[in-house]
């Protein structure tokens, strides 16, 4: 059985139909923020995308240039695999209905040629409710496929809770989780990450240690109290970077400490149904700048979370900057946005 509150179930249809703006962007940060005056001589730049999924794409997703461009130049990208990669779903009404997700690994190549994505430059996260959603052997088929598309994977048991990954001369680890799963919990136990708690997380040897956790409530901008209580709790315990997924709409950053945390990137690619109502067709692309300077190696030098839309185009969707957007969608989109973040420029931000 799932482990979702009885209220949750019942608010998701209202809340995928109007997710919810009930919060204060007061709050929060700046969608661009510097940390570090002067800025180092050196970075890494991480990239970090939202959920990947092809329920609401049937061929290769079109992407825009600038997209392509901004995820080509970062030294490594990081996303949540939403979906299980399967040849053929073995839940095939609720993959019909959209209830239980799945992709081919075909598509998967496809859509990361498509947006300039590199394999050898990827990690993506399993820790999520859908990765058993084809069942155990659609788990162990998911494994596969991204094995022998040479994708680096996080958020499984047999990996360890902090999977250190080389990018440049860090060594930055990654401890993937969720809090949330579609089935019973013995069929997540020794498979999937579920482990929140970062005093069982090693730093050893790592120059940062990031978050990449499932959780929060699904449609809503602004995180819950406890998903913000358990954001301080990785921040105290030295995670210095955590990008969220579940949400499926783009929530707020917040600055704790040193820390930054992206709560919730949106989708990178449609998880819900194809017809989906705009606002969930708003995602981020969270760009991060880490320091490569002796006495300040590991540190977050700056961040800027670039916002795109998911545009319908026939039986797939095109990914196009906001910035890029014309006419009155993209001045809709532009106000959900102000309403999330605080006002901000690319001359101001959080300064450390």
């Amino acid at each position: 059985m799932s482990n979702y509150p009885l209220s949750y179930k019942l608010s998701w249809l209202p809340r995928f139909a109007k997710p919810s703006l009930a919060g204060d962007a007061r709050d929060f940060a700046p969608m661009t923020g510097t940390l570090m005056h002067p800025p180092p001589r050196q970075t890494v730049r991480l990239a970090f995308v939202g959920d990947i999924s092809a329920v609401a794409n049937r061929s290769a997703p079109g992407c825009d240039p600038e997209i392509k461009a901004l995820l080509g130049a970062a030294d490594l990208v990081i996303g949540n695999c939403e979906s299980p990669v399967v040849d053929r779903a073995s839940a095939a009404l609720g993959t019909r209905l959209g209830t239980h997700h799945a992709m081919s690994e075909r598509f998967l190549a496809e859509a990361l040629a498509v947006a300039g994505i590199s394999r050898e430059k990827l990690v993506l996260s399993l820790a999520n409710n859908h990765v058993l959603d084809q069942g155990v052997a659609g788990f162990d088929e998911t494994v596969a496929a991204l094995q022998r598309l040479g994708i680096r994977t996080v958020g499984l048991v047999a990996n360890g809770p902090v999977v250190p990954v080389q990018v440049g001369p860090l060594d930055i680890g990654f401890a993937a989780f969720t809090l949330w799963r579609n089935a019973d919990e013995s069929v997540f136990t020794g498979r999937v990450s579920m482990d929140s708690d970062p005093a069982r997380w090693s730093r050893d040897g790592v120059d940062l240690l990031c978050a990449v956790p499932h959780w929060d409530w699904e449609f809503r901008h602004f995180p819950r109290a406890e998903t913000r209580v358990l954001a301080r709790r990785l921040a105290g315990q030295g995670v210095g970077l955590i990008a969220g997924h579940h949400a499926h709409v783009v929530q707020p950053v917040e600055k704790i400490d040193r820390t930054i945390v992206a709560y919730g990137l949106g989708d990178f690619l449609g998880t819900a149904f194809a017809r989906q109502p705009w606002p969930g067709r708003i995602g981020g692309i969270f760009v991060v700048d880490v320091s490569v300077d002796a006495g300040s190696q590991g540190a977050i030098a700056s961040y800027r979370l670039h916002p795109f839309m998911r545009l319908r185009a026939g039986d797939h969707e095109r990914l196009l900057l906001v910035e890029g957007m014309e006419g009155r969608m993209r001045g809709k989109v532009e106000a959900r946005l102000r309403a999330v973040f605080p006002s901000s420029s690319s001359e101001e931000g959080v300064t450390a």
